[in-house]
């Protein structure tokens, strides 16, 4: 709100302000001047009393110009309108209350003249607050009356009568002073008032703006996840049929270096949708009792092969201790603080513990490493920063792990904190609430999210489907899904829509049948793949199974999924887990 625009709101709550206790002042003082009228007029019998009361009941009759302020629909636009206005009605009621002097006070009745100065004041002193909220008000309403009072009392030049002038005009610069200084108090908390309000509704559409990118931002990633996970899936399926039809070649160590960095972008790509994902607000952790040795188990299951690899010990200490969070946040946070420790330890060791302080459970993650210096620890959770690794090493990763953290330790309140020396090793340290015992669930499994596991076991040909359907609009997945399964005996029909897909199953229904249906989540014209596939087992075989492969990125639409019992499998997949996938339709066929 620019400066000309808080004068225009300030004066309109000015006025209103004014004009909220006209009513109830008017009456006031017509009783008062009533009242006054009749003592004086008993007592001195002068006419010039009832010549006062006229003029007062002339003034009166202006009232409702004044009372059409509250009529008026487009008061707030007029203000000044309606303050010019008041500033003159208020100017003739002080200057007819300023005549009463000069008209019947009386020169030799001392006990009436103090009366009549009493009055006056008191009024004044009455209606001041009243007209405070506006200086020129103030000035209309109190200088007319009190000239008024202090001039007649001048005029008859005695002794007593200028003292008691002397008293008015004393009375009139004080109270002058403290009708500007509650002005000012009034326009300050009305200016500040409207500062706060418009600071409010600034930092409002700041927000709204906030979150208008925020969608945007959320959107765009889906999209664009949703967009490259597509040609990604393909590449990864053309690159497990080259490398496949190489095997025993000198030429299968280029398939699979294509293969593991089809992975690591792959990864990558997980990793920066997580970011998005809890950024946007979307993750709502489930919190429950989560017993640690559970935790740690996967976690050494998951981590030992790697340490071995590089000569270092990796223990993860047995704890009967149980938590209060979300089993998979958790998960991925000391996943990352473990496999961060690992990355930047060339020896020595990682040390994973569990400790109870009172009602708080630690979880340490300690390591032998490298070290993190004083300047680099104020950046280390920030995005893609990475110490010691200027050149962008992608080996080392994305540096997007400890950023994770950051995020779910804020997502969840687990308070994340660092301590580290130089070549001596670091201690990241999560403070997490304890669990009862009694609420603790043992049998408790996490899912592993993009974390690489150890190869699955060889699976053969008769562990999997004979003849499958796969409903996707991608023509470059269809060839190579069908590549690929082929080279392990799997006969793949690839159907792009609905109605291509029925008549693939009317068909199959005179020969050989299908044994299982993939599908993908979002196929040609925005047609819902899931709908599709229910629609099509439920005509055709209601208990065919089924395994949605996807790109889609949605946690509501991925948790419909989930609540229907769909298998699924997020794209770019692995040829293990594919065929792990196939074999569990398999025994379910």
């Amino acid at each position: 709100m620019n400066a000309l625009a808080q004068q225009s709101v300030v004066l309109r709550e000015q006025v209103a302000a004014l004009y909220a206790s006209s009513w109830t002042s008017t009456l006031a003082d017509t009783l008062l001047a009533w009242a006054m009228c009749a003592v004086f007029y008993w007592r001195l019998r002068d006419p010039s009393v009832l010549l006062w009361a006229g003029l007062h009941f002339l003034q009166l009759l202006r009232y409702p110009l004044l009372g059409a302020y509250h009529r008026d629909p487009r008061a707030a636009e007029r203000s000044q309108h309606w303050a010019r206005l008041q500033c003159r009605e208020l100017l003739i009621y002080s200057s007819v209350w300023g005549l009463a002097p000069w008209l019947f006070m009386p020169a030799n009745d001392l006990p009436m003249t103090v009366l009549l100065m009493l009055v006056m004041l008191g009024l004044c002193s009455a209606g001041v607050p009243a007209v405070a909220p506006r200086w020129p008000s103030v000035l209309c309403f109190v200088v007319p009356m009190v000239v008024g009072l202090i001039t007649a009392m001048a005029w008859y030049g005695d002794l007593v009568h200028w003292f008691m002038a002397a008293c008015c005009g004393i009375y009139l610069g004080a109270t002058l002073h403290f009708a500007r200084q509650q002005n000012r108090l009034l326009t300050e908390a009305l200016q500040m008032r409207f500062e706060k309000q418009s600071l409010a509704e600034r930092l409002e559409l700041q927000m709204q703006e906030s979150e208008r990118l925020s969608e945007e931002k959320t959107r765009f990633f889906a999209a664009a996840s949703h967009d490259l996970r597509q040609p990604l899936h393909a590449i990864t399926l053309f690159g497990a049929v080259l490398e496949k039809s190489l095997s025993g070649r000198p030429e299968q160590v280029h398939a699979a270096r294509l293969m593991e960095s089809v992975r690591a972008l792959g990864v990558s790509l997980d990793t920066m949708m997580d970011v998005s994902r809890i950024d946007s607000g979307v993750i709502v952790p489930e919190r429950q009792a989560v017993t640690l040795n559970v935790l740690f188990q996967q976690i050494n299951a998951v981590f030992s092969p790697l340490a071995e690899q590089k000569g270092l010990q990796l223990r993860l200490r047995a704890s009967p201790l149980a938590v209060i969070s979300d089993p998979h946040l958790l998960y991925r946070m000391v996943v990352n603080l473990v496999e961060n420790a690992i990355k930047y330890t060339p020896r020595g060791g990682v040390l994973v513990v569990a400790r109870s302080r009172q009602s708080q459970v630690w979880i340490d993650v300690c390591d032998t490493g490298i070290g993190i210096s004083d300047d680099e620890m104020q950046h280390i959770f920030d995005e893609f920063y990475q110490a010691n690794n200027p050149g962008r090493d992608r080996s080392m990763g994305s540096g997007l792990g400890l950023s994770i953290v950051r995020r779910l330790s804020l997502l969840l309140d687990h308070p994340v904190s660092v301590y580290s020396r130089p070549k001596r090793g670091s201690r990241f340290r999560l403070t997490l609430p304890m669990a009862a015992s009694d609420t603790t669930k043992p049998d408790l499994q996490v899912t592993t999210g993009a974390i690489p596991l150890a190869p699955l076991p060889g699976i053969a040909a008769q562990d999997l489907p004979k003849r499958v359907m796969l409903l996707d609009d991608e023509v470059e997945i269809g060839y190579a899904m069908a590549a690929l399964l082929k080279s392990y005996g799997v006969e793949l029909t690839v159907v792009r829509d609905e109605m291509v897909a029925t008549d693939a199953f009317i068909q199959a229904a005179m020969g050989r049948p299908f044994d299982a249906l993939i599908f993908d989540y979002r196929l040609a014209g925005g047609a819902d793949g899931l709908a599709v596939a229910q629609r099509l087992c439920n005509r055709f075989d209601p208990q065919l199974p089924k395994l949605m492969v996807t790109g889609e990125t949605a946690p509501q639409r991925l948790q419909l999924v989930r609540e229907m019992g769909v298998d699924m499998l997020q794209k770019p997949t692995s040829t293990p887990d594919l065929l792990a996938a196939l074999r569990r339709l398999k025994r379910l066929s």
